[in-house]
Order: C-alpha cells, then sequence, then structure tokens
C-alpha cells in the first residue's frame, strides 16, 4: 500500500481546542478490511497509529504525529442476538445512534453517561461513565471486542473464550490496536423517571447515602455562585428548590425505572421518558475538566475539601462540581478497577491560566488514592501507576507482547505504559 492511500496529513483539535497537532497521514476506513490495511500500511513504515473518536478527551491521548483514523464512516449496527440481548456495533457508531436503534429493538443499554455524541470506543475505552451506585461504566458492558493488531491481523476477543484480555481491553486507550467491533450486552428497554430539584450543600451532604442506596441514578452539581449552574448550562430549578439560596447549594437528580408512559412537568424538572433520552444533556464546549474517581467512603470528605479550597483560595473557580456514584469493575485499567467510586469533576475556563486550582484539586483528591479519568485532564505519573492500578504491569506485559514496536503509543502514554 503506498502513502497515498493513506491520505494527506492535517491538524486535528479536539471540542473544546486545548489539544491539537499535525498528523502525517488522515485515513477514514468505512470497513474493517480497510481500517486493518491502513493500520498494516503505516507500521509498515514505522509511522505510529492512533485513533481520534469524537475528539471530547482533554489529554493528548490522540495526538500522533503519524497516521490519525477516524471511523466516523465505519459505524452502525452489525448483528443482534436477541435472545442474549447482545449487540454488535462497529467502533465508530455514537452513543446516541445506539440508543435510538436500540429503542426500536426493544432494548436498552445498562447505564449511560451524560454526552451521547461520543464515539462508542472512544467513550469505553477511556473508563467513560454515567452515575449509579450500583453500575459499572460503560466498558462493564462490553462482552466482545475486535480489535487490529500492528500487522493488519485480527484479535477476535469473547468474554467466553478470552475473558482475561477481554478485561484488559475494555478499558485501553487504543493502546491494544484500533477497536473495529464492540459486542455490548444490553437489556429489555426501559423508561426512567427523572426528578431535579437545588438543596442546600449541608442538606445534601446529610442526605447523601440515603439517595445513592435508594436510587438507581443519583447525581448532583455542586454550585458554589449563582453563576455556576450557567457555565454547564443547568435549568433554573428555584421553583422546585428546598432551598432560598442560589449560591454554595447542589443541583440534584434521580433517575427510576419506571413503568409510567413518557412525560413531563414541574417545568421541566419531573420526566418520564425511554432511558437513552433521559440520560443525555447539553453541554458547551467552554470548559476544560479534572475528573477522579474517589474510593467512596472517601467521597464526602474529599468534596467537602474541594468545596473549601474554592470558597477559601480559588474563588475566581465558579464552574460547578459534578458528583456521580460508579460501581467498581474488572478492567485492568479502569478507574473503577476493584474499587465502588465516586467521581469528582473540576474545571477551569478555556483561556484562563487554571493549573494552580487543578493541582490544588489533584493533591486533594491524590491522598484518597483516586485515580484518573483517563479522558479527563489529570496529573497521574508513571510513579502512580502500580500504586493505583493492580494490574498494571499485566497490563504493560500484555501490550508489550501484542505491540511490541509501540505503534500505538504516543508520548504521553508511553510515559504511563511503555
Amino acid at each position: 500500500m503506498s502513502n497515498t492511500t493513506l491520505g494527506p496529513g492535517g491538524h486535528w483539535r479536539n471540542w473544546v481546542g486545548n489539544q491539537s497537532f499535525v498528523a502525517r497521514h488522515m485515513a477514514t476506513p468505512e470497513s474493517e478490511a480497510e481500517l486493518a490495511a491502513c493500520v498494516a500500511a503505516a507500521t509498515r513504515q514505522g509511522l505510529g497509529v492512533r485513533v481520534a473518536g469524537s475528539g471530547h478527551s482533554f489529554t493528548p491521548v490522540v495526538a500522533t504525529s503519524g497516521l490519525l483514523l477516524s471511523l466516523e464512516k465505519h459505524a452502525g449496527i452489525v448483528s443482534v442476538d436477541r435472545a442474549s440481548k447482545r449487540v454488535t456495533v462497529k467502533a465508530g457508531t455514537r452513543i446516541g445512534d445506539i440508543g435510538r436503534a436500540l429503542k426500536q429493538m426493544g432494548l436498552s443499554l445498562a447505564n449511560q453517561g451524560d454526552i451521547d455524541t461520543q464515539a462508542l470506543a472512544g467513550a469505553l475505552s477511556t473508563g467513560t461513565h454515567g452515575t449509579g451506585a450500583t453500575l459499572g461504566n460503560l466498558s462493564s458492558q462490553v462482552v466482545g471486542m475486535r480489535l487490529v493488531q500492528p500487522d493488519g491481523s485480527i484479535l477476535d476477543l469473547t468474554a467466553e473464550q478470552d475473558a482475561d484480555r477481554l478485561l484488559a481491553a475494555r478499558v485501553s486507550l487504543g493502546m491494544l490496536g484500533p477497536i473495529s467491533t464492540i459486542t455490548l450486552q444490553t437489556m429489555d428497554a426501559y423508561n426512567l423517571k427523572e426528578i431535579v430539584w437545588r438543596d442546600d450543600f449541608e442538606a445534601c451532604m446529610e442526605r447523601h447515602d440515603e439517595l445513592a442506596a435508594s436510587n438507581r441514578h443519583f447525581a448532583f452539581f455542586w454550585c458554589p455562585v449563582p453563576e455556576s449552574r450557567h457555565l454547564y448550562c443547568l435549568g433554573d430549578t428555584s421553583s422546585v428548590s428546598n432551598t432560598p439560596r442560589d449560591y454554595d447549594v447542589c443541583e440534584m437528580k434521580t433517575m427510576n425505572f419506571t413503568d409510567a408512559a413518557p412525560y413531563t412537568r414541574a417545568g421541566g424538572f419531573e420526566k418520564v421518558a425511554y432511558s437513552s433520552e433521559i440520560y443525555p444533556i447539553e453541554y458547551v464546549a467552554n470548559f476544560h475538566e479534572l475528573e477522579y474517581a474517589v474510593p467512596v467512603a472517601h467521597g464526602k470528605q474529599a468534596l467537602r475539601e474541594v468545596r473549601e479550597l474554592m470558597l477559601t483560595r480559588h474563588r475566581n473557580c465558579i464552574y460547578p462540581v459534578e458528583y456521580r456514584f460508579t460501581a467498581a469493575d474488572s478492567g485492568w485499567i479502569s478507574p473503577f478497577f476493584e474499587q465502588d467510586s465516586v467521581t469528582i469533576s473540576v474545571s477551569g475556563g478555556p483561556g484562563i491560566d487554571y493549573w494552580d486550582y487543578l493541582r490544588d484539586v489533584d493533591a486533594i483528591l491524590r491522598r484518597y488514592g483516586s485515580r484518573p479519568h483517563w479522558g479527563k485532564l489529570h496529573f497521574t505519573n508513571a510513579d502512580d501507576m502500580p500504586r493505583l492500578f493492580r494490574r498494571h504491569a499485566d497490563f504493560v506485559a500484555l501490550r508489550r507482547r501484542l505491540d511490541p514496536q509501540g505503534h500505538f503509543l504516543n508520548d504521553h502514554l508511553r510515559n504511563l505504559f511503555a
């Protein structure tokens, strides 16, 4: 295959513009065969290979000076096994498109995050999650995966025949090879009833454990000042508020199974709809986000310390703090590996020097053994990895066997996983 087959290179940037680079080649394969041929052609030339999903990561996970692949044309449903409720999809399929297709089949994802415009492969590979104390992240629904290897061959992993390597591949940041297809374990379609309201911070803390235990989904945004909610396009919940204040408050949300037909009332703050129509939130790309998974036992204390930091030392940092729950899983480098967690997310504004703030938040959260969301800003380094991930060495050994020349690494990943 000639260089021209790979296509000319060009400039790439992520959705918020804090990551950009120039790749020597760019290609948009439309099939597994084309994807494999592109990978093989690049590696024969000694080029690095990375895949861009929808560009929602804040970290340089996509960066490459070699071949950058987009799978936006390698999308759609491949097959459905209605008896087992397993659905195989192409890696570039957007999460929202999966939800719309599943609805027509009478199926649903068990859980998903609050952005549904992400490509499935990119979302699960970085550890993307929703909320729910008993619910795993998106990758925990994966029961099969086909990965393109450096020579263009296909590694076909299934839960039944290669369970251990599949656990490694569920969250892999593309280091085990570009993903071609993914098989998801889905469930019967369900509706969710969503209720949103505002509460004082201390009232939220008092009900923290109860709300997490008694609801399928519970999450909130803590807003230090009235302007905070506008930065994340959150609705004005004053009409359903339990407090007269509009600062130092929590914008609360619960979601639960319901047999009720779809409806919306209370100014839009109570509604019922099909699962994948409830989960998403609309965001304006006006923030750069850091997020760590904190052991659930330390969640409230960690949040209190971040809140105090923002109310005293960093009073100009007014983006909401997002707080969600995720159950432990078995992905070797998943943020939630063998650890029930809450995720604490903080953000800085584009064009603002927010690094001192983020480093101070990192200093708080790392004391609790917190792990990074791989698609969000973080300060995790090579020395942290063995301490945070019991199977880090196993993952590195597997990565080296599958890709001994490191074609699927970049500088950012090489520091953590070489």
